[in-house]
């Protein structure tokens, strides 16, 4: 994908969705949230619930003024950036604006760009076939790694060796197969307790 000057800078972002939520998954589930997601992703994991966001050029180019405005007018004061893979794109000028107007910046990301942009909490998802770029890895809050079959938790071990020591561990189940991976996550981390379970309160509560 080329693109223009404006893009480059990151002043304008293709907006998948937006909306005002509350957050469904990690350290911060039930918090109160503005959720903005960036299109663009060439990582495609086969499991992904937000397949629709790859293709970035099936979204709107926005500026991130209309994006601020719309997050002010909602009430929020913390913004949760998605995708997609939003480090695909400069995030430097959407939360210097979004911090101008007092909201809290959150990141979700696997870490395969270069990070732009301050943000008050990073997740960090890492996705076996496109690992984290390395300077990412201490600066992860939290370390949250889908666990889709068994050989994840090996891979899960693999990645917290790589993190800072306050950074939080949490193992989620892949949606899709929530009922197949829940008891043995849960019965890794009875054993491994550093280690917390994260599920997607969000997909139980019927809300986006």
């Amino acid at each position: 994908m080329r693109k223009t000057e404006s893009e480059k800078s990151g002043l304008m972002l293709p907006l998948v969705e937006e909306f005002y939520s509350v957050q469904g998954e990690g350290c911060n589930t039930g918090k109160a949230a503005y959720f903005i997601r960036v299109g663009g992703c060439d990582i495609c994991c086969s499991w992904c619930d937000t397949s629709y966001s790859w293709n970035a050029e099936l979204h709107p180019m926005v500026t991130i003024e209309a994006i601020t405005a719309n997050v002010t007018a909602a009430g929020a004061d913390s913004v949760v950036v998605t995708g997609g893979e939003p480090l695909m794109w400069n995030m430097e000028p959407l939360c210097n604006l979004l911090r101008t107007e007092g909201i809290k910046t959150f990141l979700e990301t696997s870490g395969a760009y270069p990070l732009t942009g301050k943000w008050d909490w990073i997740t960090l998802s890492p996705k076996k076939n496109s690992p984290p770029n390395p300077g990412i890895w201490g600066m992860a809050n939290e370390l949250k790694v889908v666990i889709h079959d068994g050989t994840d938790f090996e891979e899960a071990e693999r990645y917290s060796r790589n993190v800072g020591p306050d950074c939080q561990l949490l193992l989620q189940p892949e949606w899709s197969r929530y009922r197949e991976m829940i008891e043995a996550i849960t019965e890794y981390v009875k054993k491994n307790t550093r280690w917390r379970v994260s599920l997607q309160a969000h997909k139980f509560m019927h809300i986006p």
